[in-house]
């Protein structure tokens, strides 16, 4: 190539060297017949001088120039004078001296100026390519790039091989959604693209390949927010022979060099681990932001005989008593408090009762019905000063930790309570194997995962007491990934289908190779999946996922940029077998 370096490069110790730079003219002002242009790359700016007294043709060509205009300069790099240095840029002390100037393509004027933070998120989507030049998009997919880099060269220090595994696959029951694609060759039959490697990494482990991973696309057909795209990507790695302390301190390490590296702070394992259900209990998070204290209490035990009937009644359904403490909360204004309250009927929740401590007295409405004994034993359990503020949840467990838990968060978020340079990095452990859903169970991670062996025996007699042999990792509230040492036994895996209602006929229907590798000898092995979007998302700062993606969806599911999803033509539809309904 012509170009003999990136705009950014160059520097004061390379003043009087010549240059030729290629890039984008991101501004262009001219100053009393000499002309200046801030050429950009993804590297950055330099600025570019045209004079006519140094070179008419040049300068007479820079006239025309307008922005975003492709073009090539050429000439001799000399020191800014001091009054003109621009300490902003790395460039900032030199300037390019052009002698030649090569347009490469012109530009029709831009919907947006690429410095224009203030766009809106569907106009960059739609002219993506154009939001793509901007430079905070170059950072967010440069550390994308780098997030790759230091993956691929630690897993390969741990023994990982990298091996793909295939787009097209069958349908599997996996908790969402699958994305389908019809056969032309099979009419009628359909392949679905993977929610994730699963199956496949598990066969390898049959296969003795011993430890893969894979930088994987992944497909889910679900309702999207900020933290989910309908196709995203996963780090994906499984090995064999291993228990679950041996993923975990593959991914602390894993974790540890790509934060350290890519975002400036110190990183050290052994991260903390907490049990899934005491996680709910103190955070009502399977996901607990640890920055910031402000745990839930159970009061449960207060009430029993409470005149407030709401408490009383709750309990006496077998459900809980929790409260939230605001230390200093008390300023919170009544609207404060009510759209609290709002936010949690949003939640889920028929209400919520509150106590202000201020000027020595408690302020509620809910006051009146408590004796002076649940007052007390309230005062002491929660250590209430002036000035406090409490909240209470009342319901089924569950539905208690989900509200507080949320609420807990926004507090913390509005008040300022979160460092936000802090990295928490913690394990929840423990989880329960399976979950009630109505009259069935259903498995809490996947169907695959493996009981905790002093577990298995009570799998038929007690389900909803085995605990998984599973582990999330989480970074500020944030699940970066899970995973899970898995299933290696037929029999613990049908005994699993059974409890999941799948019997016999559909285990073989929808899982036949699966169960017929784990009759050839099939190692004990576990993984893990890390969510490479969230986790860059997080390096970055960005408050989306789709600011790290080159080219996201919105949160229909729609590329604006290429109009997808769009018809088929009818001739397409009749190669496939299809017809279109009205």
């Amino acid at each position: 190539m012509n170009r003999s370096c990136y705009c950014a490069e160059p520097g004061e110790g390379d003043v009087g060297k010549r240059f030729v730079l290629q890039g984008w003219v991101d501004t262009r002002r001219d100053h009393g017949g000499v002309i200046f242009i801030d050429l950009r790359d993804r590297s950055g700016i330099m600025q570019v001088v045209f004079n006519p007294e140094l070179e008419a043709r040049a300068h007479s060509k820079a006239g025309e120039l307008r922005n975003e205009y492709v073009v090539e300069v050429r000439g001799e790099l000399r020191r800014r004078s001091d009054d003109t240095i621009n300490p902003d840029l790395p460039t900032g002390a030199v300037e390019l001296m052009a002698d030649g100037l090569e347009l490469f393509n012109s530009a029709r004027p831009s919907p947006f100026a690429i410095d224009d933070e203030r766009i809106t998120e569907n106009v960059r989507l739609t002219h993506r390519f154009l939001d793509i030049r901007r430079p905070l998009m170059q950072r967010n997919l440069r550390l994308r790039h780098q997030a790759f880099r230091i993956t691929r060269e630690c897993l390969d220090e741990f023994g990982f091989i990298e091996i793909e595994t295939p787009m097209l696959t069958r349908s599997t029951p996996e908790g969402a959604r699958d994305y389908l694609v019809p056969s032309r060759t099979a009419p009628g039959s359909f392949f679905a693209l993977p929610q994730s490697p699963q199956l496949f990494k598990q066969l390898l482990m049959v296969g003795g390949v011993d430890r893969y991973y894979q930088i994987a696309r992944c497909f889910r057909d679900e309702d999207l927010r900020a933290d989910r795209q309908p196709e995203f990507t996963q780090i994906d790695l499984e090995a064999s022979f291993v228990e679950s302390d041996d993923i975990i301190a593959v991914v602390e390490t894993l974790l540890s060099r790509i934060f350290s590296q890519l975002g400036n702070s110190a990183i050290e394992g052994p991260f903390k681990r907490i049990p899934y259900d005491e996680a709910l209990s103190r955070y009502g998070s399977d996901r607990p932001d640890t920055r910031f204290d402000m745990e839930l209490s159970d009061l449960s035990d207060l009430f029993p005989e409470s005149e407030f009937k709401v408490f009383r009644s709750v309990l006496e359904k077998g459900g809980v008593v929790k409260a939230l403490v605001v230390r200093g909360g008390a300023d919170m204004s009544r609207k404060d408090i009510d759209d609290l309250g709002d936010y949690a009927v949003e939640l889920g929740a028929k209400g919520m009762a509150w106590i202000k401590v201020a000027d020595g007295k408690w302020q509620s409405p809910v006051v009146k019905f408590f004796s002076e004994g649940e007052r007390e034993a309230l005062a002491e359990r929660l250590a209430l000063s002036d000035g406090d503020l409490v909240l209470f949840g009342a319901d089924e467990a569950a539905g208690v930790h989900e509200v507080l838990g949320a609420i807990r968060c926004r507090i913390a978020a509005g008040r300022g309570l979160i460092d936000s340079d802090r990295l928490d990095f913690l394990w929840v452990t423990d989880f329960p194997l399976l979950e009630k859903d109505g009259d069935r169970y259903r498995a809490l991670h996947h169907p695959f995962t493996a009981p905790r062996p002093g577990d298995v025996e009570l799998l038929e007699s007690d389900p909803l007491a085995v605990r998984a042999d599973a582990y999330d990792v989480v970074l500020n509230g944030v699940e970066l990934g899970g995973g899970s040492i898995r299933i290696h036994d037929g029999g613990i895996q049908r005994r699993v289908f059974a409890l999941l209602g799948i019997d016999e006929v559909a285990a073989k229907e929808q899982f036949g190779f699966l169960l017929d590798a784990l009759a050839y000898g099939a190692p004990p092995h576990g993984g893990i999946a890390l969510g490479l979007d969230r986790l860059v998302a997080i390096l970055t700062g960005s408050e989306s996922i789709r600011d790290v993606i080159a080219f996201p969806k919105t949160q229909r599911a729609a590329c604006l940029l290429t109009s997808a999803p769009s018809e088929a033509d009818n001739e397409q539809l009749r190669e496939l077998g299809l017809r279109r309904r009205k």
